[in-house]
């Protein structure tokens, strides 16, 4: 039963994304995220599995 209640992870983050974004805006992010106990880097790589998810272009439409 132990092993049930693990977290698995389905993909190992082997890559970086780096962005230029203005300091207050980061500032301010970080610090909000801080304020809903969670991270930057959590929250982007949200934002960015949501974002291809909307996205995503069919298998059936990238054949044609």
């Amino acid at each position: 039963m132990e092993d049930s209640n693990k977290k698995t992870k389905v993909r190992k983050k082997d890559s970086q994304l780096l962005i230029r974004i203005n300091g207050e805006e980061r500032d301010e992010f970080v610090q909000l995220c801080e304020q809903l106990d969670t991270s930057a880097a959590r929250e982007l790589r949200k934002f960015i599995r949501d974002f291809m998810k909307k996205h995503k272009v069919s298998d059936q439409s990238k054949q044609e």
